[in-house]
């Protein structure tokens, strides 16, 4: 592999990397409670988004990309909400240094990624906005994997 095809894959794979540490730098900055918390947000927000009523409101008819944004920022909303309910009701311990726990951090980050990841191509239209490269689209965008995506996350909070 040459250094143009490690810069092509790179690039291809930016999006991935950038959601990968804002999550870890959350729980590295917040403690691996934030993580969690988010992790169950982001649950919640699918769930509400998927039957949200008032999106028509919202949309401009024939404007993809503008529209794209709009439901990506309602998705966001939503999962500060659900954060919100979270940290309200499970507060966790705040006072880790940030390296404490690191495995379990990155392991959270990492399963906050897969969601992000799985919503991203399953449900919010993040791909209209950029396009991911194949080796990540082949992992994330049959319909088939979707459950699978959404199920590891949960197994692992089992184990963590």
């Amino acid at each position: 592999m040459d250094t143009s095809s490690i810069i092509g894959l790179l690039q291809e794979s930016l999006f991935l990397i950038i959601v990968f540490c804002v999550f870890l730098i959350i729980a590295m900055v917040k403690g691996k409670y934030a993580i969690i918390n988010t992790i169950f947000a982001l649950y919640l927000a699918l769930l509400v988004s998927l039957e949200f009523p008032y999106y028509d409101f919202f949309l401009n008819a024939g404007d993809t990309s503008g529209n794209a944004v709009v439901l990506i920022v309602i998705f966001i909303i939503f999962t500060g909400i659900g954060l919100f309910l979270f940290r309200k009701h499970i507060p966790g311990d705040d006072y880790e240094n940030a390296f404490q726990h690191f495995n379990k951090k990155l392991i959270l980050a990492i399963m906050a990624t897969i969601l992000i990841m799985a919503y991203s191509y399953q449900v919010l239209p993040v791909t209209e906005l950029l396009t991911p490269g194949s080796p990540i689209h082949s992992l994330f965008a049959p319909k088939e994997n979707f459950f699978w995506w959404l199920i590891l996350p949960l197994v692992t909070l089992f184990f963590i």
